[in-house]
C-alpha cells in the first residue's frame, strides 16, 4: 500500500479548493434573502454582476431597482411569487439588467427556497451570474444548427420535389421555382445537356437569354459548362474578375445579364455525364467548403432526375411511336363531313396502350367509323389492336352489316388465344340521309353535340366486349339507329377521356359534355380542347378521340341510292329500314309528300316479307329530268307477281297494293333474274341549288 501510494501523483496543499474562490473564478456571486426582515446580503461578486460597489449597497433589494428595467423586474417578482405560492423548492430566471453606462446585458439567477417547520418560506440564497457569453454561445450554436439544417432543407426540399419529375420538362420546372432559387441565394439556373456529343441547353432562362437552346454548343469550346462536362470537376468563379481571367468571351453577354459568379457542377449518373448545371448568382460569392460539399450534393441529386427524365422521355416516345404506327397513317376525306381524329398517351405510364381509332371508306357511299380500347398498357395490347383494327377494317370493307362486322371481328379475337378482351363501338354512316346504324360492344356511349351547342349522350344498346361476346356463346349485338342532323357532331371516344379519378361515370360523361358545349364548333379545335383537358388532369390513361361532323349544305353522293337490307322474322330490321326510309326522304327535300312515300314504302316492304320466304331490298333514288322524283323499289327473290285487289270489309289485308295506287303517282313490277322488283314514284319539289342534276340524283333509268 505504501509503495502504491509513493508512486501516485501528489495532492495540491490546498485541495480541494473553497468553494467561495471556485464561484469567484467562475464570475458567480451569491446572495442571501431573508424574507421576514426583507434585507438581501450580497457579496462582491454578486455586487459586481450588478455594477455595483460594496459602498453603493445597503443590502436593501431597491437599492437595485435602478439596474433592473420594469419589465424585467416585474417578471422577476412573478416568478418568485409563483415559486413561493406553489411549495417550490428553488427557481431560475434570465433577465436583462443595464449596467451603469446604460448598456443591457442578460443575467441569470438562481434561488434556492427555504421553509420553516410549517412550510412557509423563511429564506432565499441564491446564485447570480453574468450569462452574456453563455447566451451568446448557445445563440451561435443555435446559428449553426438552424444554418446546417437549412443547407440539408434545401438538397432535401429539391430532391423531394425532384421525386415527382418524370420529365426533363417537370425537372427544370423544380429548377427554375423562384422559392428554389431564394433559397439558393441565386438569380439563375441553366442546364446543360450531352446530346452526341454536343451540349443543348435546355434551361437557359432569362439570365443566359443571349444563348440559344436550339443550338448545341460543341463540347470542345472554351465554355465553363462544357469544360465541367469534358473534365467531370465542379467549377467555382467567385468574381467579375476572374469571369475576366478565365471566361473572356462571354463576360460581355454575362455582365449585361446581371451575373457576377457562378458554380457549375457536372451531372454524372452510373459514371458517365449526362450533362451540367449552372448555378448563376448576382454578386460576388465566397464559395467556401461547406457551400461546395452542399453544391455538389444537390448535383448528385439533380443528375439521378436528369437521368430518369431520359429514360422516361425516350421509353415513352418509343411507346408513342409505336402505338402511332399501329394508327392509321391517313384519314380519309369523308364527303359531306368533318373528321378530327386525336391520341393521347396516358402521362403516367410509358407503356404502350391499346386505344385505336379508324375511319373505314365503305360500299354505297357510306363511312365506317370504330373507337375500341384493348385491355393492358403492353406491347401485347398494341400488338392485339394492330390485328384487330386490320381485321375489323376487312370485314367492314366487304359490306357485311355492322353487327355481322362485330360478330365476325369477337369471333376472330377469340381465335387469337389471348386472354385480352376489347371494347369496341362500329357505326355505319349514311351521311346523304344522317343515319348511323351503331353497334356496341362493351364500350362507351357516343355523344352528340347539335348546332346550337347542346351536348347529349346517346344511349345505345350494347353487347359484351370482343372476345368474351365469342367466349360465353353471345355473339348478337343490337344495332341501333342515330341521326345525325346537318352541322351536329358525332363523339366517340375511350374511357380515359370520360373517368375522373373520385367520380363515377355519370359525373364523367357530364363534365365531357359541358366541355364539348362550351368548347368550339370546328372538330379540330374541338379536339384539340378534349386533348388539353386530358393533359391538365395528367391522365392516367390513354385516350383515342374520334369526331364527325355533319357539313350543313350540300349532301354527298352515295352511289346515287340509300340500299338497305332488311330480313324476314327481323322486327328490329323492319324498324331500322322505316327509320331509314323516313331520314332519306325529309334529308332530300320531299316537302309534304313525305309521309306518303314513307307510307307507300312500308306497304311494299310488308308485302314483300309477308308473301315471299326470302329477305326484302329496299332501295331509294332521286330521279331527275322533266321532273323531280323519288323512287322507291322493294326486291325479292320470288317470280310471282303482285296483284292489286279490294280488301274485304272484315279483312286485315290486301290494302297495301291500293294504298301505293291511291299514294303513287305511278308504279310497277320489274321482272329480275332471282325474282321481281316492285317500284312507286312520287313527283317531289325541287331540292335546293337544283337547277340541273342535283350532286346525288340520276336520271331516269338509272336503275
Amino acid at each position: 500500500m505504501a509503495d502504491r501510494g509513493a508512486n501516485e501523483h501528489s495532492l495540491p496543499d490546498d485541495w480541494p479548493a473553497d468553494p467561495d474562490p471556485i464561484l469567484a473564478l467562475n464570475r458567480i456571486g451569491s446572495f442571501d434573502w431573508d424574507l421576514a426582515s426583507g434585507l438581501m446580503a450580497m457579496d462582491g461578486q454578486a455586487l459586481a454582476v450588478f455594477d455595483m460597489r460594496p459602498d453603493e449597497y445597503d443590502d436593501n433589494p431597491e437599492t437595485l431597482s435602478p439596474r433592473i428595467p420594469r419589465e424585467e423586474g416585474r417578471r422577476l417578482d412573478e416568478i418568485v411569487a409563483e415559486a413561493l405560492k406553489e411549495g417550490a423548492e428553488n427557481y431560475g430566471a434570465y433577465f436583462r439588467m443595464r449596467l451603469r453606462d446604460g448598456a443591457l446585458r442578460w443575467t441569470h439567477t438562481q434561488g434556492y427556497i427555504r421553509r420553516d417547520e410549517e412550510g412557509r418560506p423563511v429564506r432565499i440564497v441564491g446564485l447570480i451570474r453574468d450569462a452574456t457569453q453563455e447566451l451568446n454561445d448557445t445563440t451561435a450554436r443555435s446559428r449553426r444548427i438552424d444554418r446546417r439544417r437549412r443547407e440539408a432543407g434545401i438538397v432535401q426540399s429539391t430532391t423531394d420535389a425532384l421525386a415527382g419529375a418524370r420529365t426533363l420538362g417537370d425537372v427544370v420546372e423544380v429548377l427554375q421555382d423562384p422559392l428554389a432559387l431564394e433559397r439558393l441565394g441565386a438569380v439563375g439556373i441553366a442546364l446543360g445537356l450531352l446530346e452526341g456529343g454536343r451540349v443543348r441547353l435546355r434551361a437557359a432562362g432569362p439570365a443566359l437569354r443571349f444563348v440559344s437552346e436550339a443550338v448545341p454548343i460543341r463540347l470542345d469550346e472554351p465554355f465553363p459548362i462544357t469544360e465541367t462536362i469534358r473534365t467531370l470537376t465542379p467549377r467555382f468563379i467567385e468574381s467579375r474578375a476572374e469571369f475576366d481571367r478565365r471566361y473572356p468571351d462571354i463576360t460581355g453577354h454575362l455582365w449585361r445579364s446581371g451575373i457576377r459568379s457562378a458554380a457549375y457542377l457536372p451531372l454524372i449518373a452510373q459514371g458517365r455525364a449526362v450533362g451540367a448545371l449552372a448555378v448563376l448568382y448576382g454578386d460576388d460569392t465566397r464559395f467556401g467548403e461547406r457551400a461546395r460539399t452542399l453544391l455538389i450534393g444537390l448535383g448528385s441529386a439533380i443528375a439521378q432526375s436528369v437521368q430518369r427524365a431520359l429514360f422516361y422521355e425516350q421509353e415513352k416516345d418509343l411507346a408513342e411511336g409505336l402505338q402511332q404506327a399501329m394508327l392509321p397513317r391517313t384519314i380519309p376525306a369523308v364527303p359531306g363531313a368533318q373528321i378530327a381524329v386525336r391520341y393521347r398517351s396516358a402521362r403516367a405510364g410509358r407503356d404502350v396502350g391499346g386505344d385505336w381509332y379508324d375511319v373505314i371508306p365503305l360500299p354505297g357511299g357510306h363511312t365506317g367509323l370504330v373507337i375500341g380500347d384493348v385491355q393492358g398498357h403492353d406491347t401485347h395490347a398494341a400488338a392485339v389492336m394492330g390485328q384487330l383494327r386490320i381485321v375489323l377494317r376487312a370485314y367492314a370493307a366487304e359490306g357485311h352489316p355492322p353487327a355481322t362486322v362485330m360478330a365476325r371481328a369477337s369471333a376472330f379475337l377469340r381465335e387469337l388465344d389471348t386472354d385480352r378482351f376489347v371494347t369496341c363501338l362500329y357505326a355505319d354512316a349514311d351521311l346523304t340521309t344522317g343515319v348511323l346504324q351503331v353497334v356496341r360492344a362493351g364500350h362507351l356511349d357516343p355523344l352528340v353535340r347539335a348546332a346550337d351547342g347542346t351536348c347529349t349522350r346517346v344511349p345505345v344498346p350494347g353487347g359484351m366486349p370482343l372476345g368474351l361476346s365469342a367466349e360465353f356463346g353471345e355473339a348478337q349485338y343490337p344495332v341501333a339507329t342515330v341521326e345525325l342532323d346537318p352541322g351536329n357532331t358525332l363523339i366517340l371516344c375511350t374511357d380515359g377521356l370520360v373517368e375522373r379519378p373520385g367520380d363515377d361515370l355519370d359525373d364523367g360523361f357530364r363534365a365531357l359534355a359541358r366541355l364539348v358545349r362550351e368548347g368550339p364548333a370546328e372538330p379540330d379545335a374541338l379536339a384539340d380542347v378534349l386533348c388539353a383537358d386530358v393533359d391538365r388532369r395528367d391522365g392516367q390513361d390513354d385516350v383515342a378521340i374520334l369526331l364527325m361532323r355533319r357539313r350543313a349544305g350540300a349532301t354527298p353522293a352515295a352511289g346515287g341510292r340509300l340500299r338497305q337490307h332488311v330480313a324476314p322474322e327481323d322486327p328490329e330490321a323492319l324498324a331500322g329500314a322505316r327509320h331509314l326510309i323516313r331520314a332519306a326522304v325529309r334529308s332530300w327535300g320531299s316537302g309534304e309528300r313525305a309521309d306518303e312515300i314513307e307510307l307507300a314504302a312500308d306497304e311494299m316492304i310488308t308485302n314483300a316479307l309477308m308473301h315471299t320466304e326470302g329477305s326484302a331490298v329496299v332501295t331509294l333514288r332521286v330521279l331527275t329530268g322533266t321532273d323531280r322524283r323519288l323512287r322507291v323499289e322493294v326486291e325479292d327473290t320470288s317470280s310471282a307477281l303482285p296483284r292489286r285487289r279490294e280488301a274485304a270489309e272484315d279483312g286485315v289485308s290486301g290494302r297495301g297494293l291500293l294504298l301505293v295506287d291511291r299514294l303513287a303517282d305511278g308504279w310497277g313490277v320489274e321482272a329480275r333474274g332471282t325474282g321481281k322488283s316492285v317500284w312507286c314514284e312520287f313527283v317531289v319539289p325541287p331540292g335546293p341549288a337544283t337547277a340541273g342534276r342535283g350532286p346525288y340524283e340520276e336520271r331516269p333509268g338509272g336503275g
